[in-house]
């Protein structure tokens, strides 16, 4: 498979295909998810002082996720804010890459591991360096189970290297909304009646360090979505519990 770099289309966050994106999610994706849900978002008012750009890093249940989070920014931050995306899962196609990058202003990024190198990453500094801010998802993928995985240190990399904040985010609701394997929400109880609850919580800026180990960064994160409610655990106290669990 080609680098992510060379997959990236950066057509798709121009000024013009960036108003079509405000006008999907806000104006056709937000009205039906209301149909479903009933959002709470929290926090925004982080952002007030931030200059941008930053680094978003969520942890992840849904693909509702990515439309729920873009929504609950200030205008000014959706239109500079692109979305880390699997290459493998988005990007295997040209019409697939096309239309999640118009939809989301999505940028192809390798999950497999590795992937944080120069060649790999030049279309990440192209759009740091264009002010625009990122919104990763921690986990690298959705959850099975509604726990958080195992928080991958890509972020906190990537913020080191370009000398750029971290605000975590927290989402909740979306997984039950609509869960991995649907393709669409679905209705509480199976039918039209009361809405999923769903909320975005914005957290305090981290500011990472060259000098400052990364996961020390993800800890920090792990520490605000774990006092948000996530149910999230430290890997050495997963692993101990599946330990347990095979004895």
């Amino acid at each position: 498979m080609a680098d992510p770099a060379d997959l990236d289309l950066p057509w798709t966050r121009s000024v013009p295909a960036a108003r079509l994106r405000e006008a999907l999610i806000c104006g056709v994706l937000g009205p039906l998810m209301d149909l479903y849900t009933r959002r709470r978002v929290v926090g925004r008012d982080h952002l007030e002082t931030l200059p941008g750009p930053v680094l978003f890093v969520a942890n992840h249940h849904s693909h509702m996720d990515t439309p729920a989070i873009l929504r609950a920014l200030p205008g000014h931050w959706r239109r500079r804010t692109a979305v880390a995306a699997a290459v493998d899962y988005f990007f295997t196609s040209r019409r697939n890459a096309v239309s999640t990058s118009l939809a989301f202003g999505t940028v192809p990024m390798d999950r497999s591991g590795g992937g944080l190198g120069p060649e790999a990453t030049a279309h990440i500094d192209r759009l740091f360096a264009g002010g625009h801010s990122l919104l990763m998802f921690a986990e690298g993928t959705r959850s099975h189970d509604g726990s958080a995985s195992r928080l991958r240190s890509g972020a906190a990399v990537l913020a080191a290297q370009h000398g750029l904040p971290i605000v975590p985010i927290y989402v909740d609701g979306t997984g039950v909304a609509m869960p991995r394997g649907h393709h669409w929400m679905v209705f509480k109880r199976g039918r039209p009646g009361p809405r999923h609850r769903i909320e975005i919580r914005f957290g305090e800026p981290i500011a990472p360090t060259e000098a400052q180990a990364r996961d020390e960064v993800m800890e920090r994160i792990r520490l605000f979505l774990t006092a948000c409610g996530a149910d999230l655990q430290p890997a050495p106290e997963r692993r101990r519990q599946r330990q347990r669990q095979t004895v």
